[in-house]
């Protein structure tokens, strides 16, 4: 198996020329059909760049520093006569040319070495930059790409709450339902006894969570935990009186799903829970990443964080955006990476355990008969801010 080193070794000498006819034709084709090869190459090509930027800011610098050794020795020897045993020998004179380059130099030399010490940080800074852009890079904050985080039409909803409240139907309302949040999505159960999982940037900057379910019953939820690299959360309902979801009818796959697979998705981007359909076209997301499947699924804003099923009822994945520039091209995080997530979580012991459903109820069944057994799992996470 080939290291990181191994990898640059080999661009390289690509680079350099030093490869073979042949071994540059294997390699360019490999490029092109593997995005995670083109990507190392990329960042192996932008380092590069970066560090002979920096060298040769370096040798600038250490040029500079040799012509003033220079001009230092020779400024000692015009103050000072020529030690040579000879009284008759004239001392050494400088030309006025020569005399107000030095004057000059002196003038400016502070000035040329802020320079060039910010020139060295600002190297320092850029590659810093590079690691923690990409360190932090995540669905929303790419171009192309779109997250779907509903934004909630605040006037048209507030009216309906206010003619609500004024006519007292259903009784007082708490502030929460009157008020009805600045973003939501769409979030599903993971345990019976009040664990959910919606994607991050559903949940990002939240300062209050309001879980709502297919018939209207309202929870509080807190964040426990979350993982911004992949878009997930998991949510807690930390309401007294709940009881729980009851026995979960669907099952979390662990491992990949085949392309081609038939996949539906249920969601809130509106007020009524909405079924879709389509198939795994890609076992790799937005840009080649590895931790998401791309499905031609037609999703918009609201749909984030809503479970993604297979044929059998198996849970695969967590819708969370789509690219903008292609038709019903859309990315969901594979469910292999929320259970990476729940055995970590379980193992160091940071909550409860999480007991996960162990049978599935869908499988051999009707589509029909799949989302009626579904829809009581699935809920509009409200965002508060």
């Amino acid at each position: 198996m080939k290291t990181e080193a191994d990898y640059y070794a080999l661009f390289e000498a690509y680079r350099d020329g030093e490869l073979g006819v042949p071994a540059r034709a294997d390699l360019e084709r490999r490029l092109s059909a593997d995005p995670n090869l083109a990507q190392r190459f990329a960042e192996f090509e932008e380092l590069t760049g970066t560090l002979h930027q920096y060298s040769s800011r370096l040798a600038t610098r250490r040029k500079l520093h040799a012509i003033q050794a220079e001009i230092d020795a020779e400024q000692a020897m015009q103050e000072a006569p020529l030690e040579t045993g000879n009284p008759n020998m004239p001392l050494l004179h400088i030309s006025p040319v020569e005399r107000k380059l030095r004057d000059f130099w002196h003038a400016h030399r502070a000035t040329m070495m802020v320079a060039a010490s910010v020139a060295v940080m600002a190297v320092f800074a850029t590659l810093l930059g590079i690691e923690f852009w990409r360190a932090n890079q995540k669905p929303g904050s790419l171009y192309g790409y779109q997250v779907l985080r509903r934004e909630v039409e605040r006037i048209k909803r507030n009216q309906q709450a206010m003619n609500r409240a004024i006519n007292h139907i259903d009784g007082p309302k708490s502030p929460e339902e009157l008020n009805p949040g600045k973003f939501s999505g769409t979030g599903f159960a993971l345990t019976s006894d009040g664990y959910l999982v919606t994607s991050y940037h559903v949940i990002q900057g939240a300062d209050s969570v309001l879980i709502e379910s297919r018939d209207r019953q309202h929870y509080h939820a807190e964040p426990v935990f979350s993982d911004v690299a992949h878009d997930l959360a998991i949510l807690r309902i930390k309401d007294k009186d709940f009881n729980g979801f009851g026995r979960l009818p669907y099952t979390f796959k662990r491992g990949l799903s085949d392309l081609g697979e038939k996949v539906y998705t249920l969601g809130y981007p509106r007020e009524d829970l909405v079924y879709n359909d389509g198939s795994l076209s890609a076992r790799s997301g937005f840009e080649g990443d590895t931790a998401f499947y791309q499905i031609s699924i037609p999703v918009n804003p609201g749909n984030s964080g809503g479970p993604l099923l297979d044929d059998r009822g198996n849970l695969i994945g967590i819708i969370s955006g789509k690219q903008m520039d292609a038709q019903s091209a859309a990315f969901a995080t594979k469910s292999s990476y929320l259970m990476r997530l729940v055995d970590s979580l379980s193992a160091a012991g940071t909550s409860a355990p999480y007991r996960l459903s162990r049978g599935n109820q869908l499988t051999g069944t009707p589509r029909p008969q799949q989302i009626r057994k579904l829809q009581d799992y699935v809920f509009v996470v409200k965002v508060y801010e």
